[in-house]
């Protein structure tokens, strides 16, 4: 039986990769905000400790799906890194999210490797297009460069950081698998979030006005939107939001 030209043994071998990997983003979420060594022979010790959490398997194993089921498999290798790129990517994303969002904190290693994997994957795309590679650097730079100006002038204006210093690591990171156009669409989305959410928790009174609210889940949902839903359906809805409704296109 296929699914989109894909066997069915294969979904199913995906999300029960996706089981594997998210109990071992359990255990990354755990020992990196404590600075324990994720590759150490204290998983074995820690890992019965720890509250058993199958929601994150559950949701990597689903989005491990949807992932094949958006890209499938090919013969050619390259044409499968789009594939094998989002599918490292994810579980850090996610890794991200519950870190920032409970710790308020992007572990520096977690933005490095990301980094590590991005600066790999860049110099295999160049093999094959040396202008693919190009856009993931200058998407590097630019994801890093906006987030720090921002960072800087708001501790300039405000005299506190607007955004933590691991959010800019991240966009940093993020701009390597995304490019140049990706990672500005991943910027106007994280934004959006952003002022929406923000604005329902004030309102709401869940957060007071002098709480800190925590950057980074915004942008790894806005950066998972941008895997699954198709780049220019997203640009005309941003061209929408941003000129209100005034765009045509």
């Amino acid at each position: 039986m296929y699914i989109n030209d894909v066997h069915i043994l294969y979904y199913v071998l995906a999300g029960i990769i996706g089981i594997i990997m998210g109990s071992f983003i359990n255990w990354c979420n755990y020992a990196m905000p404590k600075d324990i060594k994720v590759l150490s022979k204290e998983i074995f010790q820690k890992t019965k400790k720890i509250k058993a959490n199958y929601i994150l398997p559950i949701i990597i194993a689903v989005l491990y799906i949807v992932l094949l089921y958006f890209f499938g498999i090919h013969k050619d290798f390259y044409a499968n890194l789009n594939l094998i790129k989002f599918a490292l990517l994810l579980p850090m994303l996610i890794s991200a999210l519950v870190i920032d969002y409970k710790h308020q904190i992007i572990p520096n290693r977690l933005n490095l490797t990301m980094f590590e994997i991005g600066l790999i994957l860049t110099f295999i795309y160049g093999i094959v297009n040396i202008n693919i590679a190009k856009d993931m650097l200058f998407g590097m730079f630019a994801g890093g460069g906006i987030f720090l100006v921002i960072t800087l002038l708001g501790g300039l204006i405000a005299g506190k950081e607007a955004m933590g210093f691991g959010d800019v690591k991240l966009m940093g990171a993020l701009g390597l698998y995304f490019g140049l156009s990706g990672i500005i669409v991943i910027s106007l989305i994280a934004f959006l979030l952003g002022a929406i959410i923000s604005i329902i928790l004030l309102a709401t009174k869940i957060k007071k006005t002098d709480e800190y609210i925590p950057f980074g889940p915004f942008i790894v949902i806005a950066a998972i939107i941008t895997i699954f839903v198709p780049f220019g359906f997203l640009v005309s809805i941003l061209l929408k939001v941003f000129t209100l409704g005034m765009y045509r296109g």
